[in-house]
């Protein structure tokens, strides 16, 4: 993290671009168990995270949200999802479609939120030229 308030955007998608990554680990894991009998799906909670630290006062601007993000409290959590649901005989509830899904949208806001990183850093070029 750099400690400077020039880069608040850039810390806090630097931590999304972190949850995105573990999430890809996540679904990832999520495939490979499939076929496992018993096994139950996992996933990330971060955007319930930053939504809560991003919600000061609805007359706050954008930037003083960001500014105010708490870095140290905005972890991601891997978690059981539905671990007392499953459809199928083997009590697994890993869906492959639903996993691939997530997977493929998962890489998408991976993709855009390193597009915003690369904005942010040629912006800053931009201006000490």
């Amino acid at each position: 993290m750099i400690n400077s308030n020039v880069f608040n955007y850039i810390n806090v998608m630097d931590k999304t671009l972190d949850a995105a990554w573990i999430r890809n680990e996540v679904i990832s894991n999520n495939i490979a168990n499939v076929d496992t009998p018993g096994y139950k799906r996992q996933d990330v909670n971060f955007e319930h995270q930053l939504r809560l630290a991003l919600r000061d006062s609805r007359y706050t601007s954008v930037d003083a949200k960001v500014a105010n993000v708490k870095l140290n409290r905005l972890n991601p959590r891997t978690y059981t999802d539905h671990s007392n649901f499953s459809y199928r005989t083997d009590r697994n509830n890993v869906d492959i479609d639903t996993e691939n899904v997530l997977l493929a949208s998962n890489q998408l806001k991976y993709n855009a939120v390193m597009a915003g990183v690369n904005q942010e850093f040629s912006n800053l070029k931009l201006v000490m030229k």
